[in-house]
C-alpha cells in the first residue's frame, strides 16, 4: 500500500492512471468526500494488490462512548471490530456511595464478541462532566467503599461477560498517587481469581516527577507491575480549550513512550492515537471559544469547502490547514491523515510495544483501517 499526496493538476483519473488502479477502488479505498474537487496536500491511500510490507502482531483498541454513537455504537463495532482486539466500554462512573452509574453495553458486548474482541469495563471517577479529584479520594481513603465498588464491578463483569477492566482515573493530584496504586493492587487480587485483565489508562508523563495535578498522581513504575497493560494518553497537546497545534505531535508521542518503556514493560504498553481533530476559530482567545472536534473526513471536506491548501508539519508528522469562513472568520485546522498515522505505526514499530488504541470510535477515517491492515496482523484473545 502506498500513500499519495495531492498535487497541483491531480484528478482521481491521472492519479488512478499513474498506479493502474481501477477508479473506483481508488475512490472505495478513500471514501473521497468529492470526486470531482480534490484537495492540494491531501493524502490518498493506494491499495496494491500482494503488499510486501511485512506485518508485524499488535494489540489494538479503541473506546467507544455511547453518549458520543448513540445508536450507532454497535454499527461502528461491527464495522471495525475485525481490526480490534480490545473494546473499552466508557464509562462506569463511581459514585461517592461506592456504586456504579450504569451504561447501556449489552448490545455493544454482544457486537464485540462476534467479531472476537474483548470487551472491557472501563471505571472512572468521571462525574458531572469531568474528573473529580475528591470522589477520587473518597474512595482511595475508604477501604469499604474500596471493596463496594470492585464488588460490584465484579459482579457487573460476570453478568455481562465482560472479558476485563479498564480503570481510567483522572486528575488526581500528588496526594493519592500511592492510594491509587493501592487501589489497583486490591483491584488486582479481586480480579486475578476470575481470569479478568486488568489495564489503566495514563496521562502522558515524560518523567516521575513531572507537576501537574493531571499527572502526579499516576505512577508509570507501580502500574507496569501492578496492572496486565496500559493506554497511554498520547494525545490531547492540542485540545479544544488550548491554542491551535498539533492533537498527538509525534516528537512529543516519543519522549511520552521513551520515558514509559524506561520503567513500563514494553509489553505492556499500547500508544494512543486520535480518531479526531480540531477546528479553532481565529484569533485564539484563552478562556474564549472552545475549538470544534471533527474527524478526518470532515477536514477533509472543509478544505475542499474552503478551496484550502492542506499543509504537513514534518516535526509534528500532522496535517493542518486555514481557511475563512462565511462569516469572515479565520480557522485553523490540526487533524490525522495517512501520513500522520504511517508516522505512528512506524513509532509503534520502532519501539516494539505491545501495541496502540484510539480515542474514540466514531469519527469517521477510512484510510486509518486501511493502514492497519497494511502494518499489522491484529491479535485476538478472545
Amino acid at each position: 500500500m502506498q500513500i499519495h499526496v495531492v498535487r497541483p493538476g491531480d484528478s482521481l483519473w491521472s492519479i488512478a492512471q499513474a498506479y493502474r488502479i481501477p477508479l473506483y477502488l481508488l475512490i472505495q479505498s478513500n471514501e473521497v468526500p468529492n470526486p470531482a474537487h480534490l484537495v492540494v496536500g491531501q493524502t490518498l491511500v493506494i491499495p496494491t494488490p500482494g503488499s510486501s510490507r511485512p506485518r508485524t502482531v499488535a494489540d489494538v483498541g479503541a473506546y467507544v462512548d455511547p453518549r458520543i454513537t448513540g445508536a450507532d455504537s454497535v454499527g461502528e463495532v461491527d464495522q471495525h471490530g475485525d481490526q480490534l482486539t480490545y473494546l473499552p466500554i466508557f464509562s462506569y462512573a463511581v459514585n461517592p456511595d461506592g456504586t456504579l452509574t450504569p451504561v447501556v453495553d449489552q448490545p455493544l458486548i454482544n457486537a464485540a464478541y462476534r467479531h472476537r474482541v474483548a470487551p472491557l469495563l472501563t471505571l472512572t471517577n468521571f462525574i458531572n462532566g469531568r474528573f473529580d479529584r475528591q470522589l477520587a479520594t473518597t474512595i482511595f481513603t475508604n477501604e469499604a467503599l474500596q471493596e463496594k465498588v470492585l464488588d460490584e464491578v465484579v459482579a457487573v463483569m460476570r453478568e455481562k461477560s465482560y472479558h476485563g477492566l479498564n480503570v481510567d482515573f483522572e486528575y488526581l493530584g500528588a496526594e493519592n498517587r500511592e492510594r491509587y496504586n493501592q487501589f489497583l493492587r486490591r483491584a488486582a487480587a479481586k480480579l486475578k481469581p476470575g481470569g479478568f485483565s486488568l489495564s489503566t489508562a495514563l496521562a502522558p508523563k515524560t518523567s516521575g516527577s513531572q507537576p501537574g495535578i493531571l499527572y502526579e498522581g499516576h505512577d508509570y513504575a507501580a502500574q507496569g507491575q501492578i496492572v496486565d497493560f496500559i493506554f497511554f494518553m498520547t494525545y490531547e497537546w492540542g485540545w479544544s480549550g488550548g491554542p491551535p497545534r498539533a492533537v498527538s505531535p509525534i516528537n512529543l508521542v516519543r519522549q511520552v513512550l521513551e520515558y514509559a518503556i524506561s520503567v513500563v514493560p514494553r509489553n505492556k504498553i499500547l500508544m494512543g492515537i486520535p480518531l479526531y481533530g480540531y477546528d479553532w476559530t481565529l484569533p485564539f482567545v484563552p478562556g474564549g471559544r472552545f475549538a470544534e472536534s471533527i474527524s478526518p473526513q470532515q477536514a477533509i471536506e472543509r478544505a475542499a469547502r474552503y478551496n484550502s491548501y492542506i499543509q504537513y508539519d514534518r516535526v509534528a508528522q500532522a496535517p493542518f490547514f486555514f481557511y475563512t469562513d462565511e462569516n469572515r472568520r479565520n480557522h485553523e485546522v490540526w487533524f490525522e491523515d495517512a501520513r500522520s498515522i504511517q508516522a505512528k505505526f512506524d513509532l509503534v514499530k520502532t519501539l516494539g510495544i505491545r501495541g496502540f488504541y484510539y480515542w474514540v470510535l466514531g469519527k469517521d477515517f477510512p484510510q486509518n483501517w486501511l493502514l492497519i491492515q497494511d502494518n499489522f496482523i491484529v491479535r485476538k484473545v478472545v
